[in-house]
């Protein structure tokens, strides 16, 4: 009896197994069954192409005024009246402060005074040198007389007609008129010196009087420049000096107007050598300015210089770009970004930032479908972006299909539908045309990529564009 129900057990126990192996194997070959039922993934993709891209670079910078002047008096004296509205736009030679004028009308009146007695003094020197010149002429006359005299008694002394007393006489008369003449040069000389210093008594009187008129058209303190003036830091009545540190006011010329860039020196270094190396060309001048709102300025600007020196603080090189600035936006000190196109990279394709991924080692990389419909990784290699794409220059070729959108849902080696990026733009017409006609352009892509990704596309998307 027992061995018989032992037996039932038993039985029953491999019957169960039996049926449980069965139920797996069907199980099984229902998932290969629906796997094989299932259509493959479909993914969009946009076609590789090369060309030249604009590198370009955003910057911090702040706005500097194109010219600055700070107005000091020039003279001593208290201000008699403000000519000018704080906070106004003055032209260049605009009066802006009348300082009192008593003293320096004075001086002028002192001025003219000496320049009228130099001028006598003048006067009279010359009137001294003809009665020199004239006493000169008389002394010159008692000369050859007293020579002419002396010259007669020569014969006579030597037949003692005279006596030697006689002959003395009339040399000693000789030699007096010699030194008459010898005087009446040096009278001469020394009219003529007077001469000399009365000119130079004019000139001296003359100075002196310029210099006071100056002084007296220095009262009016005037605008160096036309630009914005600030507030006045004097009123009526303060006593200004030509020695003081603090300016009475401060101009500003805002039109045009800089904006200092700062970049660092490695960017510079890095820009520098892909130029050399010919991996790079040149840019362009032309910088695109963004306001503190977020707001494009109107107006371009140009690139003014690049400072030769290297900021040693900072490890930055400052730019300065020249900007137009009519209707006064742009004040100096605001804070803006300025985009610079430094270099232009000859070969290199734009590819939506929905298709680069980042792999487990940090390696940017994106998925392409070969010739098999197959995914396939290929790892790339950036440089930046332009208007919101990736600027890619290795890893890629051109003609290879890059999967945009759909990658978050596939894995390498897995066989896919890959189905040109269409432009959400476009007409409802075109949304279903072939797919030589959807996403002709990587602006195109770009916008479809905006509006499709999902989620998952997101959170797989590449690092932070490139500075």
């Amino acid at each position: 009896m027992k061995h018989s129900y032992l037996a039932l057990v038993i039985a029953a126990v491999l019957s169960g197994a039996v049926l449980v192996g069965c139920d797996k194997k069907e199980d099984a070959a229902g998932e290969d069954a629906a796997q094989q039922q299932m259509p493959p993934a479909v993914v969009n993709v946009q076609t590789v192409t090369f060309g030249t891209v604009p590198q370009e670079q955003t910057f911090s910078g702040r706005t500097t005024a194109y010219q600055t002047a700070d107005v000091r008096p020039q003279v001593n004296g208290i201000i008699d009246e403000v000519l000018f509205r704080e906070g106004s736009s003055v032209k260049k030679g605009q009066p802006l402060y009348r300082i009192n004028t008593d003293n320096y009308a004075t001086s002028i009146t002192s001025g003219q005074a000496a320049i009228q007695q130099a001028e006598a003094n003048y006067q009279t020197a010359v009137a001294n040198n003809a009665n020199s010149k004239a006493e000169l002429v008389s002394r010159q006359a008692s000369l050859a007389q007293a020579q002419n005299d002396l010259q007669r008694l020569n014969g006579l002394v030597e037949i003692d007609a005279i006596s030697k007393q006689q002959y003395d006489q009339a040399v000693t008369q000789v030699r007096t008129a010699q030194a008459a003449v010898e005087s009446a040069n040096a009278a001469i000389g020394q009219t003529q010196a007077g001469i000399q210093s009365a000119k130079a008594g004019i000139q001296t009187a003359k100075s002196g009087l310029d210099a006071s008129t100056l002084d007296l058209n220095r009262t009016i303190v005037r605008s160096p420049i036309s630009g914005r003036s600030d507030r006045s830091s004097v009123t009526a009545g303060t006593l200004v000096s030509a020695s003081q540190a603090n300016p009475l006011v401060t101009i500003s010329r805002l039109d045009p107007i800089y904006v200092d860039i700062s970049q660092s020196s490695s960017e510079l270094l890095k820009l520098r050598q892909q130029i050399s190396e010919g991996k790079a060309q040149a840019g362009m001048n032309s910088v695109e300015l963004v306001l503190e709102d977020g707001s494009v300025y109107p107006v371009r600007g140009q690139l003014a210089l690049s400072e030769a020196k290297v900021d040693e603080s900072t490890g930055a090189v400052t730019l300065r770009a020249v900007f137009p600035n009519n209707s006064n936006i742009l004040l100096p000190g605001m804070y803006v970004s300025a985009r610079l196109t430094q270099s232009v990279i000859t070969n290199a394709a734009l590819v939506p930032q929905s298709a680069v991924m980042r792999s487990t080692k940090s390696e940017t990389q994106v998925y392409i479908v070969d010739e098999n419909n197959k995914i396939q990784v290929r790892p790339v290699k950036i440089n930046g972006t332009y208007k919101g794409q990736w600027v890619v220059t290795d890893g890629l070729k051109s003609g290879d299909k890059v999967v945009v959108i759909g990658g978050a849902k596939v894995k390498p080696e897995q066989e896919v539908v890959a189905k040109p990026l269409e432009d959400p733009n476009a007409p409802p017409s075109e949304q279903g045309a072939p797919a030589g006609n959807a996403a002709k352009t990587p602006q195109q892509a770009a916008k479809n990529m905006d509006k499709s990704t999902d989620g998952k596309n997101a959170n797989k998307s590449a690092p932070a564009a490139a500075k």
